[in-house]
């Protein structure tokens, strides 16, 4: 929607940093985008905005980022240089952002409502006058004059430069008025529905009513909340009397992580079938939603000329084309569906086994339990043992020591100024080196807690930029995370927690240590297909035995978590790969499927899907079901959600070819920072993976790239199980 924002989900000096003209601006009023609180302890705001010590400072804030970017939007027209001119449009994407990214993690995570709703009103005038930025002829016009005049720039302020003519044209500011007035209109609508559709999921997460509490395993009791109801029947006297019986029970609220704990561990059938059917069937509002998203959407890349929403969308990254992805994705799907297959009836045999009857069908319902138990009895495998040797507070120090060894650098923990912070339990580390100084700031947001973000993501707040050729904008992120409990409890993370942990700080990384000169390129500000590899290389950590006995110890003995254990977890994650594998194939194709070109004949969403899932997994559709309606990645990567796969393919190749040896050197460390994570968005993704790992990590196909799939395969035994299907 924004052409000054380019960002995916959400650091070092490098050996050369191209000179750039300083942006020559008159002294005066400076637009406040510090985002570091003052060093002799006074208050300050949010995220150390002076502006942000109140909520109505969210107004002020928003007023300022328009002034300041209105100043530089009258000079840039007169300005004689190209550098100073693609600076000057950094500097407005820089202030822009300073409210969007702040007003973004402050409606999300903010406790107190009044913070929340003022963030919200400043997310929407912001964004109206994003478009009033988009469709500036003078900054278009500045911007095509500079990139004609590429010979003048670095090779980054030229990158910059076309960049950012694509992105104007991507909104559309090359259209005849009245077309460019309905594309305005249309971004505003898909922002809007984009919201409503992560509203919905928000306030109607579903519920279902247990009786008797016998039903509900003892080990999740705590995610439920306790009901009763009376019913009939006999009191306990000798009488015999009838009356009214109190009946204690339980409701299931069917958010996503209280779902994925009942179906893990609910032995009773019904129990699981009633949460999951409830849990892929709302919030119904989002039905239409959806549907309305979609055209819009389809009407839009329409009037820009494309086919699809999918082949706007997918046009400037590395696949190029729709074809390109669902040609990677159904070789991938191909190559997984025997080995799928063969798995879902092991487990369809093992449930057979455990209920006695040979011709019980197994349903979608039964997959975490029966692979739960399958896992856990081959494997030896006991969750909460596996839990003892991952507290928290040992897993933030892993990172830390992960951090020092690849990189020379030291996480320390810092004092917040009065106000900086929005929760008590929120923590604040500064990325050190010894040499380079402070590389950025890291906020912890850890504990779940009412009205926050339910998932786990990485926040940007500051991108870096080169201001002058002596200072350096650090960047500042905000890692966020539920996790049950708070500061002062011993909470101790099951594995896939620490593993999702390392994922995000993955993400946060890649900014930190970037170091580009613009923040229009700063960290995870790279094209959508490759915004995944750094934070799915880092979950490669959570499993090496040689990182994890590092930090992985236990909560009251100390001892280091035994390598057989590890071993053991290792196995179980492989048991059912496959499956997992072809979900998210699955999941793939229904988001370029719903945002490619559209039939004539219009069909209803919850119908493509139960096709999609009928021709592409072993499973079948569960009739009544919507599981699209709370899948909230088709509006946050609408027919972008296949990056997820070509990163776990770019991961597994880097992994192999330059971390799994040494996973801990400094050389490898070296590697990932100046051919890599330095980077950004600064320069071109298949030029940086073949300079990290060198040939045999990307494949041309039809004028656009895909990953080469070996090394992934090979990690799932893929190819060597199809050459086994063949011999047999």
């Amino acid at each position: 929607m924004s052409t000054l924002i380019r960002r995916a989900a959400e650091k070092l000096r490098p050996k050369y940093v191209p000179k750039l003209c300083n942006l020559d601006l008159p002294k005066t009023r400076q637009f406040s985008t510090r985002a570091v609180p003052p060093l002799d302890g006074a208050s300050t705001g949010l995220y150390g905005f002076d502006h942000l010590k109140t909520p109505k400072g969210f107004q002020r804030f928003v007023d300022e980022a328009i002034e300041r970017s209105g100043e530089l939007v009258n000079r840039i027209s007169m300005m004689p240089s190209s550098a100073e001119i693609i600076q000057a449009m950094d500097e407005i994407s820089d202030t822009v952002c300073s409210v969007v990214d702040s007003a973004e993690l402050c409606r999300h995570t903010h406790p107190d409502r009044e913070f929340v709703e003022e963030a919200n009103m400043a997310s929407m005038r912001i964004n109206e006058y994003l478009h009033y930025l988009n469709t500036n002829h003078t900054l278009y016009a500045a911007v095509k004059r500079a990139e004609k005049d590429g010979h003048l720039l670095t090779k980054e302020a030229h990158r910059a430069a076309h960049n950012l003519r694509i992105d104007f044209e991507k909104g559309g500011i090359h259209l005849p008025s009245e077309k460019l007035d309905r594309v305005n209109q249309l971004s505003m609508n898909i922002f809007q529905l984009s919201r409503q559709f992560g509203e919905n999921i928000s306030t109607d997460p579903g519920h279902v009513d247990i009786y008797p509490v016998s039903r509900i395993p003892k080990q999740i009791h705590h995610l439920l909340t306790p009901i009763h109801r009376f019913t009939s029947g006999t009191s306990g006297g000798s009488t015999g009397s009838w009356g009214n019986m109190k009946e204690k029970g339980f409701r299931i609220i069917t958010e996503p992580r209280t779902l994925v704990s009942v179906l893990h561990c609910a032995a009773d059938e019904e129990v699981r079938k009633m949460a999951y059917i409830q849990g892929n069937s709302v919030p119904r509002a989002n039905l239409k939603v959806l549907d309305e998203l979609i055209a819009a959407r389809h009407e839009l890349a329409q009037i820009m000329g494309y086919r699809s929403y999918a082949e706007f969308t997918v046009k400037q990254n590395l696949a190029s084309s729709p074809e390109v992805v669902m040609s990677f994705l159904c070789e991938m799907s191909e190559m997984i569906r025997p080995k799928a297959d063969q798995e879902f009836e092991t487990i369809r045999n093992f449930k057979r086994e455990k209920c006695g009857q040979i011709c019980i069908d197994l349903e979608p319902w039964d997959e975490a339990y029966y692979t739960g138990m399958m896992k856990s009895c081959d494997h030896n495998l006991d969750s909460s043992i596996v839990a003892s040797y991952f507290p928290l507070r040992q897993c933030i120090e892993g990172l830390k020591v992960l951090v020092k060894s690849l990189f020379g650098a030291t996480f320390h923990n810092v004092p917040m100024a009065p106000g900086e912070s929005w929760h008590p339990e929120v923590l604040k580390m500064s990325l050190h080196h010894p040499e380079e100084g402070d590389l950025g700031y890291l906020y912890l947001d850890l504990y779940s807690r009412k009205g926050k973000y339910p998932g786990c993501a990485n926040f940007a707040i500051k991108g870096g930029r080169r201001i002058s050729e002596t200072e350096y904008q650090l960047p500042v992120v905000a890692l966020v995370c539920n996790f049950p409990g708070s500061n002062s409890s011993n909470l101790r993370l099951n594995h896939w927690e620490v593993e999702t942990l390392f994922h995000e700080f993955g993400h946060a990384l890649h900014s930190l240590l970037s170091r580009t000169d613009f923040q229009h390129f700063s960290g995870t500000r790279v094209v959508l297909d490759f915004a995944e590899t750094p934070s799915n290389l880092f979950e490669y950590y959570a499993w090496d035995y040689r990182v994890l006995r590092t930090f992985a110890k236990h909560y009251s003995t100390g001892e280091i978590i035994p390598e057989e254990l590890v071993k053991s977890m290792q196995g179980a994650r492989d048991m059912f790969a496959a499956t997992e594998l072809q979900r998210q194939v699955f999941y793939a194709l229904v988001d370029q499927t719903l945002f490619g070109e559209q039939q004539a004949s219009c069909r209803d969403t919850s119908s493509i899907v139960a096709d999609l899932k009928t021709q592409y997994t072993s499973w079948k559709h569960v009739e009544s079901t919507h599981w699209q309606i709370r899948f909230s990645h088709l509006v946050n990567y609408g027919a972008g959600y296949y990056s997820y796969l070509y990163a776990r393919c770019f991961a597994a190749t880097i992994w192999k070819k330059l971390c799994q040896e040494d996973p801990l050197s400094s050389s490898t460390g070296t590697c990932l920072r100046t051919k890599l994570l330095q980077h950004g968005g600064a320069k071109e993704p298949s030029e940086m993976l073949n300079d990290l790992v060198g040939e045999g990590i990307v494949r041309y196909c039809n004028s656009g790239i895909v990953p080469d799939m070996t090394a992934f395969t090979d990690e799932l035994s893929l190819v060597e199980d199809q050459r086994l299907q063949l011999r047999l």
